[in-house]
């Protein structure tokens, strides 16, 4: 994972929808433009992420999985 991001947020050993609320928590602080880089490590939180951007219209850039954690940039609309 090559891209740079503004901010994190490890979001590990937390279950849906938790991530998901603390992402836009994140993201709100972020100005327009920014990326945010989650990490966590439910694996539904690969599905509730791509809804969450096609519903934010907030930019899923990528996701990886890395060693059982799933690593996600969302750039903010």
């Amino acid at each position: 994972m090559s891209q740079a991001f503004d901010s994190e947020l490890d979001a590990s050993g937390l279950n849906c929808p938790l991530p998901i609320l603390k992402a836009k928590k994140a993201l709100a602080a972020l100005s327009s433009g920014q990326v945010l880089r989650v990490i966590a490590t439910d694996p539904g939180s690969v599905k509730d992420f791509e809804a969450f951007a096609k519903q934010t219209g907030n930019e899923l850039l990528e996701h990886v999985e890395e060693g059982g954690k799933f690593i996600f940039l969302i750039k903010k609309a």
